[in-house]
């Protein structure tokens, strides 16, 4: 497996300077935010796409997956594009955005219905173009926001084809344990995030209101030894996504992104 960063919070970066921060963070590789007004987006994105991942892999990093604009959820012109893109790019994986369900208006079952005929759709797309198409667990009314209804999703689905993209700080926000989640998508898993979540009590509420909170890795609810131990006991392959989501203020952000990435460093080379 390979520890990479999302490069969601290093919007302002250039290619240039994404280089350079990974060679000064010593990390091998980036989880690519494909999205609007990154350096590569869904304008540029069929000559800019193949451009980075060669830059990237002439400096010796990774680019082993992209993460598409929340709103890719559907294999339209748009997602053929896309996924057609990474394909010419020689980038495997791709990250949907997210279904979301409001239980006071939405029929459960109907939904997964709608979400899984997109995804057999998706399954089409990757069969064409060798890209494997991958659905996060996010918690907060999204579907597939924990491995047990992730799984709702996912099953029947060819595993070379749709995979599962476990969020460790997601799915402990939801009360399911790493390993448990591992259990029930395991034919599927193809990615994992990594980010630590707390849940802290809204100021003033009498009805005992909670919020969750990024912080930096160590100071949240995350058990990440046992994480990465059942990693290592599954001897999983894939890319391992730092996901660096935490609330800083914005002179902080890179010290804390460097943190983020030498605490997962630290945990991988001591756990595996």
């Amino acid at each position: 497996m390979k520890l990479i960063v999302f490069s969601k919070m290093l919007k302002e970066l250039g290619i240039s300077e994404l280089i350079k921060f990974a060679k000064d963070a010593d990390f091998g590789g980036y989880d690519m935010a494909v999205r609007p007004g990154y350096p590569v987006n869904p304008e540029n994105i069929e000559s800019a796409l193949p451009e980075a991942a060669e830059r990237f892999r002439s400096e010796g990093l990774d680019l082993p997956m992209v993460t598409g604009d929340t709103g890719v959820l559907f294999p339209d012109s748009e997602g053929e594009r896309l996924i057609a893109s990474m394909a010419n790019a020689d980038i495997r994986r791709l990250k949907l955005g997210y279904f979301k369900f409001v239980p006071t208006d939405m029929d459960y079952w109907l939904e997964v219905e709608k979400a899984r005929e997109a995804l057999a759709g998706w399954q089409e797309l990757s069969k064409q173009y060798g890209v494997k198409v991958c659905y996060h667990t996010h918690s907060q009314r999204c579907l597939g926001l924990n491995a047990g209804t992730l799984a709702h999703l996912l099953t029947g689905f060819d595993p070379e084809n749709i995979g599962a993209f476990l969020d460790a700080g997601h799915l402990r926000a939801e009360g399911e344990e790493f390993d448990v989640a591992v259990s029930i998508v395991k034919d599927y898993l193809s990615m994992v995030a990594v980010k630590d979540f707390l849940l802290e009590r809204v100021e003033k509420s009498n009805h005992g209101a909670v919020r969750r909170r990024v912080v930096e890795a160590g100071q949240g609810m995350c058990d990440w030894t046992a994480i990465f131990q059942e990693l290592k006991r599954i001897e999983f392959d894939g890319p391992i996504s730092i996901h660096c989501e935490f609330e800083v203020d914005s002179k902080e952000m890179v010290p804390a992104i460097k943190r983020e990435i030498a605490f997962f460093k630290n945990l991988h080379d001591r756990v595996l």
